[in-house]
């Protein structure tokens, strides 16, 4: 008796794991098994469908949420991508709630934020080009700018735009960048380098009363661009308030009058703009250029905060220009992270 009883423990243990593994391809099943037959499953869970067609009614039409309190609408266009998050957790509710309405329900958010998103989960970036950029905003408060400064530079990038300079850090990123870019000004709080010659170069009004914003044109190998290098001014997410964002919204408007009056055909525009792409208060931008990032980039390429990136406010923007491919850049003693961008400027060689 007592070896029959250790053959069959050893019997059982050595088939648990085939158990297992059958169980595991017999869950889905299991879970929906005993809905057959089961009337109310057509009845349950219309709070959870409900809100599956609330969710992809404020995705979808996102355009539409007005901005007269608190500047709601463009808060949640600068998270929109974070509210497909819910959708996961939609579907484990509905499957507690053995609701199959809520579940068809769900397929409607997940439809619109694939529509929305989708294409940036697929990898869009492309070989050549002739031009390589990176923006990065530095933090005023970086205890390592020389490091910094080494770190964007080592990106190989031909042209280098930093924003929220100070005036005591100026000559710290001047000595760190100097042996790698020939030519460099920099405009109150923002500053370009570049290998190729600048000029024209000149401060941009982004109606603050000070200088937050900048325009150059480089003369690169491939033809002349209008380089424009822009920190637009910071929001705030206050209870009493809401989504402060006026003055963004104000210099914003007139960042894309200086662009939309460039006289160069070709343009790039680097810079922390303090909203996303969805953000229509950035709409007299994004209406005349396009996203790297959307364009030729993968992933979401969020920029900020560094520690752990939830949104991409740090843009690069071209008119004129192909993009080719763009990527994100490792931390650095900013709270930002730095992104770079592959372009082609002539693009008569297509």
């Amino acid at each position: 008796m007592a070896q029959q009883a250790y053959v069959t423990e050893t019997d059982s243990g050595g088939s648990e794991p085939d158990r297992g593994e059958s169980g595991l391809r017999r869950l889905p099943g299991r879970l929906v098994s005993g809905w057959r037959g089961d009337p109310r499953i057509w009845r349950r869970g219309i709070v959870l469908a409900a809100v599956a067609v609330v969710l992809a009614l404020v995705m979808g039409l996102h355009a539409r949420i007005p901005n007269a309190i608190g500047n709601l609408g463009s808060l949640i266009e600068t998270f929109l991508p974070w509210l497909g998050l819910l959708i996961p957790v939609l579907v484990l509710l509905g499957l507690v709630r053995k609701s199959a309405t809520a579940l068809i329900a769900v397929l409607l958010p997940a439809v619109v934020w694939l529509n929305l998103f989708g294409g940036q989960l697929s990898d869009k970036t492309g070989s050549g080009g002739d031009l390589t950029v990176a923006t990065h905003n530095v933090n005023a408060e970086n205890s390592d700018p020389a490091g910094t400064a080494q770190d964007v530079a080592a990106s190989g990038a031909d042209v280098v735009a930093l924003e929220e300079l100070t005036a005591d850090a100026v000559p710290t990123y001047e000595k760190a960048l100097a042996s790698t870019y020939k030519y460099h000004s920099v405009q109150g709080t923002v500053g370009l380098w570049s290998k190729y010659p600048l000029s024209g170069v000149r401060s941009v009004d982004i109606q603050l009363g000070w200088t937050r914003a900048m325009r150059a044109a480089v003369t690169t190998p491939a033809g002349q661009v209008a380089v424009y290098v822009a920190h637009l001014p910071s929001v705030r997410v206050k209870m009493e308030a809401g989504f402060t964002a006026r003055q963004r919204d104000k210099s914003a408007d007139a960042l894309g009058e200086a662009i939309a009056d460039e006289p160069l055909q070709k343009a790039v525009l680097l810079g922390d703009l303090n909203g996303t792409m969805n953000d229509r208060a950035l709409r007299a931008i994004t209406a005349q250029m396009r996203s790297t990032q959307g364009a030729s980039g993968s992933g979401m390429g969020f920029s900020w905060p560094a520690s752990f990136p939830m949104a991409r406010i740090d843009q690069i923007m071209v008119k004129g220009i192909e993009p080719m491919s763009s990527w994100t850049l490792p931390e650095t003693g900013s709270d930002h992270l730095p992104i770079a961008a592959r372009v082609k400027v002539d693009t008569s060689a297509s």
